[in-house]
């Protein structure tokens, strides 16, 4: 009856709980800049916290704003282009039946059964209209938990007038707070890395809107394997339609795929160590979970998510046997 109620609840209150998160995430990232800034030589213990809270609030706010206008103009000009990539994909068909008599339509529809790659494009628009149409609730919240942030300690200390026992609340939750924001920083920078060096490569192989590609590839990659495999394939059918061609759609599968490949499997490893320290089949299952309580904005944020779950579960000795089942090899 708590699962189901749980769930019920998960899926009835979407609208105020994927903002409330993203809004934690937010704070994370915030608190991570704050405490950069407060490491500046000189400078950085001149201002109070409140001031390098303000700049990084800022900060994100103005790349969040260019990223939207950016996006919005990429957006109309996939929409302009949409007649232009029919007509060359019906004359590249066309083209590859007349000469190995083969017809390419009818082929990858009977390969992909009911997948709908349209279908998936215009789910992948939906979820960022409605992510940007929340923006305002996720500065909101955001905008709370930065005021409740500097009197939580206050209300800590008064819930808990034992010494020892303050004590050992604050260090769980800073280490809560600590192991958190290691990941989500991590895994930021690293999406972002990825994100623009594929912009790089999909702007000098020439393909259409590479900003919205790259911001695609940024978002798909905190979806852990099937993430970075769609943000290959997506630019890829773009250069086909686009070009017209099958080579700048293998250029585009070979280069993208090198750098996620580069990223996920090399890099990624040696930046964040065990800090995912989640089980193959916990990520597919979280995966499958949130994606169908919250479509695809669940799947991004299902392995954050389930992350964060393992940190708080492994800080308590009454559910740290469920954060063990849920690691990769039962360290927590």
């Amino acid at each position: 009856m708590i699962i189901i109620s749980c769930i019920a609840l998960l899926v009835i209150g979407k609208d105020l709980i994927i903002p409330f998160i993203l809004a934690l995430l937010v704070w994370f990232l915030m608190v991570d800049f704050r405490k950069l800034f407060q490491r500046i030589p000189v400078i950085g213990q001149k201002f109070p916290r409140w001031i390098w809270t303000v700049c990084s609030g800022l900060i994100l706010f103005v790349i969040c704003a260019l990223i939207v206008d950016l996006l919005v103009q990429n957006i109309q000009i996939l929409g302009q282009n949409i007649p232009q990539y029919e007509e060359n994909l019906l004359s590249f068909n066309e083209s590859v039946e007349s000469q190995y008599n083969i017809d390419v339509g009818t082929y990858l529809t009977n390969l992909m059964g009911d997948f709908d790659f349209s279908t998936v494009l215009r789910d992948l628009f939906s979820s960022l209209t409605e992510l940007f149409g929340n923006a305002f609730m996720i500065v909101l919240y955001a905008l709370f938990i930065l005021l409740e942030e500097s009197v939580f300690n206050l209300k800590i200390r008064a819930m808990f007038t034992d010494d020892a026992k303050y004590e050992d609340i604050n260090h769980t939750l800073s280490t809560i707070n600590q192991s958190i924001s290691s990941y989500i920083t991590l895994k930021t920078i690293i999406s972002l890395v990825t994100g623009v060096a594929s912009y790089l490569a999909l702007y000098f192989i020439g393909v259409d809107t590479p900003i919205f590609w790259a911001f695609l590839i940024f978002l798909l990659n905190y979806i852990p394997t099937i993430g970075s495999l769609i943000g290959t394939v997506f630019p890829a059918i773009i250069a086909l339609m686009q070009f017209g061609d099958f080579t700048h759609f293998a250029i585009v599968i070979v280069v993208v795929g090198i750098i996620q490949l580069i990223m996920g499997n090399i890099v990624e490893p040696k930046v964040m160590g065990n800090s995912l320290n989640l089980s193959p089949l916990v990520v597919i299952l979280s995966l499958s979970i949130w994606g169908a309580i919250w479509g695809i904005t669940g799947m991004v944020l299902s392995v954050p998510i389930t992350v964060i779950m393992i940190i708080l579960f492994a800080q308590f000795d009454s559910t740290r046997a469920i954060a063990i089942l849920l690691s990769e090899k039962g360290k927590v």
